[in-house]
């Protein structure tokens, strides 16, 4: 019997099929293009491999294909007689993520973890920001996918992609240098990982080292596809620096070519609203102008790709874009309909972006303030969330609240505490 690179078994007699399935689970984890072509070549050379077909599930749902990721691994199911105890228990754990049964599928990643540690497959279902964990809405999640990474870390020794994993949880929690050290060896072992590629600029963004940041990507995205599924997001990280050190007109440049939904090739809706949306809003928070039809188009997106509520992180980036596009009913419909983990905390911060539009500073503030105690529950990395730090912090400011703005930031993002100094 095959077996993976790390060491699981795979119910195929092909080598072709086990060969194809290696380099797929390898782009699926360093976020590398055309992450299903490998599970598909693996599917054509043994169309009975189940779990080429739970691979090809989790592909299409990194990059939005929930159509495509629930056919996936409904026909997987068909095909676990006479697989082996962790392929079904794999498949099992996927059909439920996919089955939008979040903290079911959760409890199954532990369980199936406790049996098998090396099942990256499932283990990278919540090891990021945007996994199981992640997106659970739950008190302390930050510290729960330090906590889930580093019970895996034993497991798996000099592994690039646990390694970048872990890192990202390190920079969430805080421990810089130990991030730092920690992707700088994975990148090391795999320099063309652009997950790695993105704990790096976290790292650097979370240190304030904004030059660092810029060199580091300026180096590195041109040799990434921009069909890639972070290559958009990557773009963002480097259009959110030039804006902080004043290359407005690079910065338009690069969200026009790389992260609005018109050019983001290979991203997932929701990077592309996130991303999109929250540069839009970071830009007018500097003073930038931006255009009305900027917004306009990205809430005509947001009301496509995401129609109704239930994940907060998403929902958030739903409301600015209503409100600064004027769109009411829109935003009523986030205020009034709230839904999923963390979905109380989801109406004050539309309404905050609702009083950003109509110029209420006093009212927005207090909005942002009702939420801010437990913010990390809505999901996304610390950088994405300082989204309602800054906007809170510009409404303190706009209101001639210096001090106040000051020792907020100085409590809570220190990091920018300067831009804020009297």
């Amino acid at each position: 019997m095959y077996k993976d690179r790390y060491g699981n078994a795979l119910t195929t007699t092909s080598q072709a099929a086990a060969d194809a399935y290696e380099r797929a689970l390898d782009r699926l984890l360093a976020g590398r293009p055309e992450m299903d072509a490998g599970f598909l070549a693996a599917i054509e050379a043994d169309p009975g491999f189940a779990a080429a077909y739970a691979g090809l599930s989790r592909a299409r749902q990194t990059v939005g294909d929930m159509a495509g990721a629930q056919a996936a691994i409904a026909q997987a199911q068909t095909l676990v007689g006479g697989v082996t105890a962790r392929e079904a228990s794999q498949i099992h754990m996927l059909s439920l993520m996919m089955g939008g049964k979040g903290a079911e599928a959760l409890q199954a990643v532990y369980d199936h973890m406790d049996r098998f540690s090396r099942d990256a497959v499932v283990a990278q279902t919540s090891s990021s920001i945007y996994g199981l964990i992640g997106f659970s809405g739950q008190p302390g999640r930050e510290a729960q996918m330090l906590a889930f990474l580093s019970r895996l870390m034993p497991h798996y020794g000099e592994d690039w992609w646990l390694m970048s994993q872990y890192a990202f949880a390190l920079c969430e929690t805080g421990q810089l240098a130990q991030a730092g050290d920690m992707i700088d060896r994975s990148l090391a072992l795999n320099p063309d990982n652009a997950h790695g590629a993105h704990v790096r600029s976290h790292v650097s963004y979370e240190e304030g080292d904004v030059d660092s940041g810029i060199a580091y990507l300026k180096e590195w995205l041109p040799g990434y596809a921009k069909a890639g599924v972070m290559h958009g997001h990557l773009s963002w990280h480097q259009a959110l620096w030039m804006l902080q050190t004043g290359d407005v007109a690079g910065m338009w440049a690069l969200l026009d070519d790389a992260v609005t939904p018109d050019a983001a090739i290979g991203g997932a809706p929701l990077s592309v609203l996130v991303d999109t949306a929250s540069l839009l809003h970071r830009a007018e928070l500097a003073g930038v102008a931006v255009p009305q039809e900027r917004w306009v188009s990205i809430s005509e997106f947001a009301a496509r790709a995401f129609p109704r509520t239930g994940n907060a992180f998403v929902d958030m980036h739903v409301a600015v874009s209503h409100a600064m596009a004027g769109e009411a009913s829109g935003i009523s419909r986030i205020i009034s309909e709230p839904a999923g983990p963390a979905s109380d905390l989801v109406p004050s911060i539309a309404q905050g972006f609702q009083d950003m539009a109509r110029r209420d500073w006093a009212g927005a503030a207090r909005h942002f303030k009702s939420a801010m105690a437990d913010t990390a529950r809505i999901g996304g990395s610390r950088a994405q969330r300082d989204l309602v730090e800054h906007s809170l912090l510009a409404c303190l400011m706009r209101q001639g609240l210096r001090a106040e703005a000051h020792d907020l930031a100085a409590l809570r993002r220190p990091v920018i505490a300067g831009a804020y100094a009297s």
